[in-house]
């Protein structure tokens, strides 16, 4: 097991090495140099079209659903666990570099809602595909195909072996043994190895609670999330709020340590380099972890939103990013800076969460404290099992050409994922996960790269429509019919499909 765990640090420090890493963050700095910070100056309209939702667009489920979909994937373990490991491993700086890419990634995720809208698929059921296998498709041209089901492979694999499963359900399993039976007094023999009766009797619950939701597909998902994923997040902001609170005056000192630290000031003479790209590194792979900004897995959820403007998908979509990184992730990474947990010796994981929470909240019960964080983790944890069950369908529907037979064993190989996470190690779950979202993440950036004129043009021409209508959207000219963008011949698989060639929604007569 050891030097399994070590091929995958070996592997994991190669494919999260400087080139991925500039390649995002300069990915993210070209966007929002391109589209002149918009994420920034409209951050006030994307969080009211967030809750508005679009008079008279089609998909499969409401903009706000959608988002609910997307964040059920994005809000989940990596809130709590992963900024945890991220802090422990490269020191509080991770946190900067966390911010850094979130801020760029807003832009990321942007750009990614617009194609992923613009280039999506209608079939004459209404089911909607798309997302970056299309636009990558569509937008590069035919002979680019090999990189979308390149990029549909590696989507399947991060749902059924990287963040939709065991990493969730690993550390949602850790968080209840740790609760009910931390000393694991009651255990039983599986797989050659101890295990506690509340980490059994957990995976067991989950993988029936998993199953009964995505055998109901997308319109399930959906419903699920719009009811848990905005009482969860009011729950643990205000949680952390009352912390950050109580510990007011350690803000200042847990600020100035998280910026030395990402500067590599606070390293031994010599180790400051060395010091930084860790931090860097820590920082921008849990943070891709959590927001998926640059993933390429949003744009699944974004495409099946009923609108007709690519343009407003994609200001709801980069909220996400907003929401779990710079309001959620902070949350848990100034509690474990400001109380000091991360120096904490042979902790990991929740344990460091909810024992920053504990010291933090000293007139809380520390039970009440860590039931609380359990709970929190679990529905996290859950929901985003939830999402990336979709997101992986997704790709597997457009990797194997719609078979429904390859979708449906699919569902079941992620449900027995999920009883089968509790029973691996901490860090090689995390380290599967980062090599995973690594292989999704690149082609996904290529495209978003050189589509980033497209972007441009749309972006230029919703607000030119919306400022001609004087900021009335519902009195906005129609968008352009700019099917001339690209032109694809159907595949005799797809034949009842009906692109919508950038038209957001409209379809067109099909090409032959």
């Amino acid at each position: 097991m050891e030097a399994f765990e070590s091929l995958l640090g070996t592997i994991d420090d190669f494919v999260w090495g400087v080139p991925l890493m500039a390649l995002i963050l300069v990915g993210g700095l070209l966007l929002t140099v391109r589209l002149k910070g918009l994420q920034f100056s409209q951050l006030g309209r994307a969080l009211r079209y967030m809750v508005k939702n679009e008079k008279g667009g089609k998909g499969e489920v409401s903009s706000f659903a959608a988002l609910c979909t997307a964040l059920s994937a994005t809000i989940g373990t990596g809130n709590i666990v992963g900024v945890a490991t991220a802090v422990v491993a490269g020191g509080p700086g991770a946190l900067f570099w966390m911010w850094l890419a979130a801020l760029f990634g807003m832009a990321t995720k942007y750009s990614e809602g617009v194609l992923a809208v613009k280039y999506r698929s209608i079939r004459k059921d209404g089911h909607v595909l798309g997302g970056p296998f299309y636009y990558i498709e569509r937008g590069m041209g035919k002979s680019w195909r090999w990189l979308a089901k390149l990029f549909a492979f590696f989507g399947m694999c991060v749902g059924l072996m990287g963040i939709g499963t065991f990493t969730q359900v690993n550390s949602i399993s850790g968080a209840i043994t740790g609760f009910f039976d931390p000393e694991k007094a009651a255990t039983v023999s599986l797989f050659g190895m101890e295990y506690s009766w509340a980490t059994v009797a957990g995976s067991l619950l989950l993988a029936v609670l998993v199953g009964l939701v995505v055998i109901g597909g997308l319109r399930r998902i959906a419903r699920v999330s719009e009811r848990v994923i905005p009482a969860m997040m009011v729950v643990y902001v205000g949680f952390s709020i009352v912390l950050i609170g109580a510990n007011i005056t350690e803000l200042p000192a847990a600020l100035a340590t998280i910026v030395q630290s990402a500067f590599g000031l606070q390293a031994a003479a010599g180790g400051m380099l060395g010091a930084i790209i860790i931090a860097m590194q820590k920082g921008v792979a849990r943070g891709i972890f959590s927001n998926e900004a640059g993933l390429g897995s949003a744009p699944i959820a974004a495409a099946a939103a009923k609108t007709n403007e690519p343009v407003r998908q994609g200001l709801i979509s980069m909220t996400g990013t907003f929401l779990d990184t710079i309001v959620v992730c902070s949350m848990t990474g100034l509690a474990i800076v400001m109380t000091g947990a991360y120096q904490l010796p042979e902790l990991e994981g929740a344990a460091v969460t909810t024992a920053a929470f504990q010291a933090g909240l000293p007139f809380i019960d520390g039970q009440v404290v860590a039931f609380i964080l359990m709970a929190c983790l679990a529905l996290f944890g859950f929901t985003t099992i939830l999402g990336w069950d979709y997101y992986g369908e997704r790709c597997l529907e457009y990797f194997s050409n719609g078979s429904k037979r390859a979708v449906m064993a699919y569902r079941w190989l992620y449900i027995a994922a999920v009883f089968i996470g509790p029973y691996m190690t901490v860090s090689a779950v995390w380290t599967i996960a980062d090599i995973f979202n690594a292989c999704m993440a690149l082609p996904n950036m290529i495209a978003l790269i050189v589509l980033s004129g497209v972007v441009v043009r749309e972006t230029r021409s919703y607000f030119s429509r919306l400022k001609a209508a004087d900021g009335v959207e519902d009195a906005m000219a129609p968008r352009p019919d700019d099917s001339a963008d690209w032109k694809v011949p159907r595949d005799d698989d797809d034949a009842d499909a009906e692109p919508t060639s950038g038209l957001g929604g409209r379809q067109l007569e099909p090409s032959m």
